[in-house]
């Protein structure tokens, strides 16, 4: 069915482009959906908003004419912002932030 939509969208079917940087997409949908990039567990429901949350960023990106190569740009960044919020040493660090602000409560 992808493969259809796809090849609908170029008028052909050109088996060395088709699907171009689509694998970002993905990734970033399943990542910004709650899917750890270490594995376990997953949601679909999550997966399926992160791919609407990123498909509408794209579109508002292109709405004010910024260039296609820079959506790339956009998308790595948040891909590596998610990745470092993931990671243990800034999850202890964001722990003793907060710890501290409860803490001057």
């Amino acid at each position: 069915m992808a493969g259809l939509i796809i090849s609908s969208n170029v008028k052909s079917a050109d088996a060395n482009n088709a699907g171009l940087f689509s694998e970002l997409d993905a990734i970033l949908a399943v990542v910004i959906g709650g899917t750890l990039m270490s594995g376990g567990r997953f949601s679909l429901a999550g997966s399926v908003l992160g791919a609407v949350l990123i498909q509408s960023v794209t579109t508002t990106i292109y709405a004010f004419g910024v260039p296609p190569e820079v959506v790339l740009v956009v998308k790595a960044m948040v891909v590596l912002a998610v990745v470092l919020l993931y990671s243990e040493p800034v999850k202890v660090a964001l722990d003793k932030i907060t710890s501290r602000k409860e803490a001057q409560l």
